[in-house]
């Protein structure tokens, strides 16, 4: 009498001894829809797209007259808010920190405190959020009708990559706006600030113009631009992001460009910790 073979165990898929295929199907699946799990796989398709970016970027043919159309394009649409932010966001700072010197009886260094404030922390935030609320939600709003109407999927078929052709001329603009914006907040603060320092407050307007450079030089302008530009190019990443994967139709473009403001807020004000703190520890141990 012979004993037939033993049959070799049939093969078990990963998850605990006894459950069924269906069953590691479904933890699966709610291990996916967990929040957490949401927010990395997220985190990992942007830092992805990043990649791609920046590859692209240095790599291809620069499409220069989307970019000179797109940085109009944001410039109209960010100069009008960011003029109308600078002036009393710059001027009651300024006004602020005069009625302090005031009342240390040192007036006449007004020049320094408004160059202070207005080159290291307000120019660049300022001109910043004009971009994230106004610019990149302008971009975000287009590359999503974009896609929903399903001009991306028909670009990818042609052969055309969307990177190359749409979003690289799109943040290399939002990156060079910012740093204008940044300029011009710059101006309209200092100049503000004398108005309200020189006409309003009694302090001396050559005082107030030689104290300009008290505490303030070259290096904190520079580190200002180099803010904006990371700003900029932060906007432009978060928005070019969410707008390529805009889902569900005009509603789903609605909830991108809601979710840009949120996420590039988000970035620009852990950036601006960051910056700050790095350029403040470089500049006292120098």
């Amino acid at each position: 009498m012979t004993l037939a073979p033993e049959r070799p165990p049939a093969p078990r898929g990963p998850g605990p001894a006894g459950m069924s295929a269906g069953s590691r199907t479904m933890a699966n699946d709610a291990l996916r829809g967990t929040v957490p799990f949401k927010a990395m796989s997220t985190f990992g398709d942007f830092y992805t797209f990043v990649g791609k970016v920046f590859r692209t970027m240095f790599t291809t043919r620069f499409r220069f007259a989307e970019f000179i159309s797109q940085a109009w394009f944001v410039t109209t649409v960010s100069f009008g808010p960011a003029l109308l932010v600078s002036i009393p966001f710059c001027v009651v700072i300024i006004f602020q920190v005069n009625q302090l010197l005031i009342q240390i009886g040192a007036v006449d260094l007004a020049g320094a405190g408004a160059a202070v404030a207005v080159v290291r922390e307000i120019g660049p935030i300022v001109s910043v959020l004009v971009v994230a609320g106004a610019g990149a939600t302008a971009i975000c709003a287009d590359l999503g009708s974009r896609k929903i109407r399903e001009e991306i999927d028909a670009m990818v078929t042609l052969g055309i990559d969307p990177i190359e052709r749409l979003v690289v001329p799109r943040i290399v603009a939002s990156t060079l706006v910012g740093v204008a914006l940044n300029g011009m907040v710059t101006v309209v603060g200092l100049v503000g600030g004398y108005f309200f320092s020189v006409v309003l407050q009694g302090a001396t307007p050559g005082l107030y113009l030689s104290d300009l450079t008290l505490l303030v030089g070259l290096p904190d302008f520079l580190a200002s631009e180099a803010k904006a530009a990371i700003f900029g190019l932060l906007a432009g990443l978060t928005a070019c992001y969410l707008g390529l994967n805009a889902k569900g139709g005009p509603k789903g473009v609605g909830e991108a460009v809601n979710q840009t403001v949120v996420f590039a807020f988000m970035l620009l004000f852990a950036a601006n910790s960051v910056i700050s703190a790095l350029f403040l520890q470089i500049k006292l141990g120098a």
